[in-house]
C-alpha cells in the first residue's frame, strides 16, 4: 500500500514562493547611497554661496561643473542598473513609482518656482528620471544596443548643437547652443546615454551571474555599509527634503548673524 503524502509538506511547498523577500544588493543600496552624500555636499556648498558665507561660481567653475557631472552619473548609472532589476516587479509597483516620480517632478517645479522665479527648474533629473525610465522599459529588452546607442547618444550631447533646440518647447531634448536659465538641467542628450549604458551593465552583470558574487551580493556588506545603504534605499525621499532643511537651517543661521 502506497505511503500517504505528507500534508505539511505540500503546504510549505506551496507556500514558499510566496514568502520569498526580494533581493537586495548591499553594494548597489550603498552606491545610491554615496551619490546621496555627494549630492548633499555639493548643495550644502550651493546654499553657503547662495547666502554669501562663501563665495563659489557654481556656474562656471570647472570643479563645480565637473562635481555635479559625476554626482549625476552616478545617480543615473544606477537607475539604468534598477531598471534591469526591477524587471520582475508587479505592474503596479512600476505604475506607483511613475507617478510617485511625476508628483516630486512637479513639486520641485513648484518650489523652484517660488525660490527662483527666473530661473525655476522645468526638466531637472527628476523629470529626467521619469522620462528615461518610460524610455528604459522599452530598451530592457536589448543587450549590446543599450550601449552602441548610449555611446551615441552620449558623444552626440557632447559634440552636437543646433539654434533650433534652443526652442523652450525643445530644450528638453539637450543639443542646445546655451545652457537655459534653470536652477537644474538634466536634457535627454547627452544624459539617456548614461542610463542606457546603465541598462547594458546591469544585464551584462545578471548574464554573467556577478550579482551573486561575493563581492556584490553578500550580506555580510550589510552592516558596515549599513548606512550607506540606508540612505540609498530612502534616496527619493532624502532628495526630496534634504534641500528644505539645509536652506531653513542656513535662514536660521543668517537672522541670528544679523541680529
Amino acid at each position: 500500500m502506497a505511503k500517504p503524502a505528507n500534508p505539511r509538506k505540500k503546504i510549505k511547498q506551496v507556500t514558499k514562493p510566496e514568502q520569498s523577500a526580494p533581493v537586495r544588493y548591499p553594494l548597489i543600496d550603498a552606491w545610491r547611497g554615496l551619490a546621496i552624500v555627494l549630492m548633499i555636499v555639493f548643495h550644502f556648498c550651493f546654499d553657503l554661496n547662495l547666502y554669501q558665507f562663501i563665495t563659489q561660481d557654481f556656474y562656471h567653475s570647472h570643479f563645480w561643473l565637473g562635481a555635479r557631472d559625476f554626482i549625476v552619473t552616478m545617480f543615473l548609472l544606477i537607475v539604468g542598473i534598477s531598471l534591469v532589476l526591477a524587471q520582475k516587479s508587479s505592474t503596479h509597483s512600476k505604475r506607483k513609482r511613475l507617478l510617485t516620480l511625476a508628483g516630486c517632478a512637479a513639486l520641485v517645479t513648484l518650489g523652484s518656482m517660488v525660490m527662483f522665479p527666473q530661473s525655476y527648474i522645468f526638466f531637472g533629473i527628476l523629470h529626467f528620471i521619469l522620462v528615461a525610465s518610460l524610455i528604459g522599459q522599452f530598451m530592457l529588452r536589448f543587450y549590446w544596443l543599450n550601449l552602441v546607442l548610449g555611446i551615441a547618444i552620449l558623444l552626440t550631447g557632447m559634440l552636437y548643437a543646433n539654434a533650433l533646440f534652443d526652442q523652450p518647447c525643445l530644450q528638453w531634448l539637450g543639443l542646445m547652443t546655451h545652457k537655459p536659465v534653470t536652477e537644474d538641467y538634466v536634457p535627454l542628450f547627452p544624459w539617456l546615454g548614461v542610463v542606457l549604458a546603465g541598462i547594458f551593465l546591469g544585464k551584462y552583470l545578471l548574464a554573467h551571474r556577478l550579482m551573486r558574487l561575493t563581492w556584490l551580493g553578500n550580506n555580510r556588506f550589510s552592516k558596515p555599509l549599513g548606512g550607506l545603504g540606508w540612505l540609498g534605499r530612502r534616496s527619493l525621499l532624502i532628495y526630496m527634503i534634504h534641500q528644505p532643511i539645509l536652506l531653513a537651517g542656513l535662514s536660521a543661521w543668517s537672522w541670528l548673524s544679523l541680529n
